[in-house]
């Protein structure tokens, strides 16, 4: 196929590597007795493009690379990992042009995969041997919910579920911060001060970033209903993935407004929001992997979005000659394990003695929580699989 594309990879910030050390896909270490030299290599070709964070991000992109590093080792495949430099379209079309049969994009860009720019063919329709998969999305579907390229697959996470249950926790602990944490170390806003209020930072304005939103908000009027309690909730969602100081200049207002829990759901802008709840004495949530460590004490926990598990299935099922047969859209549910919140173990680290049985009890209701999830007793709002949310069913919280 003709190149509409000059660039050399060179324009591409790149890791090719070959399979190497033994680790199972599945998460799992194995130790293996065959060398590389005795191991049939697959002709499966994986390319990984990163979102703006980068491939070292601690979270989303890196928990990716793994994932194509764990299966390029079981299988024997070739892989690169791209962070592009001249655009995502560039990207796509450089890598399907050099051969590579499955191509992840963790990034949220793609209109000229699914549409086309500019007039031009949609990417997916110009490499029709070519596997694209989309995560943390489902841009391959028109308005009546219809799977537009079939050689297009879209990545889903119920992060919306993991998110409802770190609303949940958000508002227990707001009403009780001085009980479980005191004030030696932190300086939390009273209720009648506005400390009942929340920020959300989010990366971009779109369906994968919003359902963590408004699982998030929905958790926090679970629990102040229950309370007959009122909250703010602040939000911005374009805050991009790359700049910490962006994080740390946002959620100081929030935390200036009142907020003592600011969730940050944008890359490496959540560093910064991690650093100034620190520097204000206050709590952030964190998201992608378990980050709860970044600034003991002042992150009440991560929302865990494990993308090694998706990228591993995909290529296994790739390797095994089951690339037909994967669907349009794969979702992972709560109960997969792929998403979820951490176990708050270095959060009870920093709960008072005296406030350990108020903890001990918040935690058994946060466990009840999960499990009505798991059970479908609780609902959160799925903005990726395009439901809207519904303010006027979340009537103890305010949209700012």
């Amino acid at each position: 196929m003709k190149k509409r594309v000059a660039q050399a990879m060179g324009c591409l910030l790149v890791m090719t590597m070959m399979a190497g050390s033994l680790t199972a896909c599945g998460g799992k270490t194995e130790t293996k007795t065959e060398t590389k030299a005795d191991k049939k290599e697959s002709d499966v070709r994986v390319a990984l493009i990163c979102s703006a964070a980068g491939q070292n991000d601690n979270g989303y992109n890196q928990s990716a690379v793994e994932g194509v590093k764990k299966a390029a080792d079981e299988f024997g495949i070739e892989y690169k990992v791209v962070e592009p430099t001249t655009g995502v379209p560039q990207a796509l079309e450089s890598l399907a042009d050099d051969g590579y049969n499955i191509i992840f994009n963790l990034e949220y860009d793609f209109e000229a995969l699914i549409q086309g720019t500019g007039g031009a063919q949609p990417i997916a329709e110009m490499y029709p041997d070519t596997t694209f998969v989309c995560v943390n999305d489902n841009p391959n579907q028109d308005e009546n919910g219809n799977v537009i390229h079939e050689n297009v697959i879209s990545v889903l996470f119920d992060v919306q579920q993991a998110s409802f249950v770190a609303g949940a926790l958000t508002t227990l602990v707001n009403e009780n911060t001085e009980t479980l944490f005191g004030t030696d170390e932190y300086n939390f806003t009273s209720a009648e001060d506005g400390g009942r209020s929340v920020g959300f930072i989010g990366g971009t304005n779109s369906n994968g970033i919003t359902v963590f939103s408004y699982g998030y908000i929905e958790g926090v009027n679970y629990e102040a209903e229950k309370l007959g309690v009122d909250y703010d909730y602040y939000a911005k969602y374009d805050a991009g993935f790359a700049d910490s100081a962006t994080g740390s200049t946002v959620a100081g207002t929030y935390y200036n407004q009142g907020a003592n829990i600011v969730f940050a759901v944008a890359g490496s802008v959540g560093d910064g929001v991690a650093s100034k709840a620190k520097e204000e004495g206050k709590l952030a949530i964190q998201v992608d992997a378990n980050k709860d460590d970044q600034q003991p004490g002042y992150i009440l926990t991560s929302v865990i979005k494990n993308t090694e598990v998706p990228v591993c299935d995909r290529v296994k099922e790739a390797v095994n000659g089951k690339k037909e047969d994967m669907e349009a859209a794969q979702t992972y549910s709560f109960t997969s394990g792929a998403t979820s919140i951490t176990d708050l173990t270095e959060t009870s680290k920093h709960v008072q003695e005296s406030g350990k049985d108020k903890w001990e009890e918040i935690k058994a209701e946060i466990k009840e929580v999960e499990d009505k999830i798991a059970d479908g007793t609780i609902v959160a709002t799925d903005a990726q699989s395009g439901e809207e949310f519904d303010a006027s069913k979340c009537p103890n919280v305010t949209v700012k």
